[in-house]
């Protein structure tokens, strides 16, 4: 199963990243359908003991795939049955809309990181959400004899929407997707769409977060879980500011972290980073700063609210550390890119090995 860095070096990494994207999440969706599906589900199912519940809803693993991978909600069955816990489709718009221009994804593989400014490119939350609610049901019927993988939706704001009419928008997405998602990410943190992070602050944040969990309730006529997705990038004043608004507002979580807006501690050559332009950075770099973050948030939000730590998650002990630290959940993404398809089958026999460290 280590054959992938030989495959990735030989056939993707000279390959445009969005294109190698494309081409290996094809070849997932191709594969699920048939008995080598069948096969892999039973090869990478997490195993039982790693179940863990979060915000009311019960998880196989407490390792799961971040946002950003699957964009449109295609492939939740295939990347499920890779043994993710969990998948977050999205970011999903209010409208559709086909994102910043080409290219708009890059890698820096000496640093195990990449640099995107997608933009948000996504079919919008009408077309989206009967996707999502497909693949929910397929899913049920699937793991009818065990926990089922939970399916999260990640929002974010249209480009083409003043920042004015943010919560109209988010409203949009909330009242198509939270009735068809186990639940809801409210991202304001993404470089890519400008103006975003301006609605981290606190008096930003709180008028959009009242609004769509009274939506999304109201949609889904039950409670719909809901989390709120932060930058790497904030001051410790405003991670603890973020905390007490969440707190306060009764919120189900936080997401932490987004990608991050520096360059900084690259070993990549800094001409051929600055030649790739402006996005978000994720990946290793992200691991140091994810961390702190995820410590900072423990410590001012106490045991009263799930966290979900991403940013530099490559490896077991990372996902054993993250645990430890206080994190619910872990998520992952651009470790996929370079591990590739059983990176979390791998991930999920190491916590097995690691389970008695693992905090209850």
């Amino acid at each position: 199963m280590r054959f992938y860095p030989t495959f990735f070096r030989i056939v993707f990494s000279g390959m445009d990243a969005e294109r190698a994207h494309r081409i290996g999440f094809a070849l997932i969706r191709a594969v699920d359908p048939t008995p080598a599906g069948w096969a892999l589900r039973r090869f990478c199912a997490p195993d039982p003991s790693l179940a863990t519940t979060a915000f009311g809803v019960h998880f196989p693993s407490p390792f799961g795939l971040a946002a950003g991978f699957d964009k449109a909600g295609k492939g939740v069955l295939p990347l499920t049955a890779l043994g993710f816990g969990h998948v977050e489709i999205g970011t999903i718009t209010g409208q559709a809309q086909p994102g910043n221009p080409t290219p708009r994804l890059f890698r820096l593989v000496e640093d195990r990181a990449v640099i995107n400014r997608m933009g948000f490119n996504n079919d919008g939350a009408a077309a989206v959400a009967p996707r999502l609610a497909s693949a929910r049901r397929r899913l049920t019927r699937r793991y009818a004899a065990r926990p089922r993988p939970v399916v999260g939706a990640n929002i974010g704001k249209t480009k083409k929407v003043d920042l004015t009419d943010a919560v109209g928008d988010y409203l949009a997405s909330a009242g198509q997707l939270a009735p068809v998602a186990d639940y809801l990410v409210v991202n304001v943190s993404s470089p890519n769409t400008p103006g975003l992070r301006l609605l981290q602050g606190v008096d930003s944040l709180r008028p959009l977060l009242e609004s769509v969990r009274r939506t999304a309730d109201d949609a889904a006529g039950r409670h719909v879980p809901l989390l709120v997705k932060i930058a790497p990038d904030l001051t410790d004043q405003d991670l603890d500011d973020v905390g007490a608004l969440a707190l306060d507002l009764g919120l189900d979580g936080i997401v932490a972290t987004n990608t991050t807006i520096t360059r900084e501690n690259l070993s990549t050559d800094p001409a051929t980073v600055m030649a790739k332009g402006v996005g978000g950075l994720s990946g290793a770099p992200l691991k140091a700063r994810s961390l702190e973050v995820l410590k900072r948030l423990r410590a001012a939000v106490g045991t009263e609210l799930a966290l979900v730590s991403v940013g530099g998650v490559e490896t077991p002990e990372d996902v054993v550390e993250r645990l430890e630290a206080g994190a619910t959940l872990v998520q992952g993404y651009t470790g996929f890119l370079y591990e590739g398809p059983f990176w979390a089958r791998r991930i999920n026999r190491g916590l097995v090995r690691s389970r008695r460290r693992i905090p209850a």
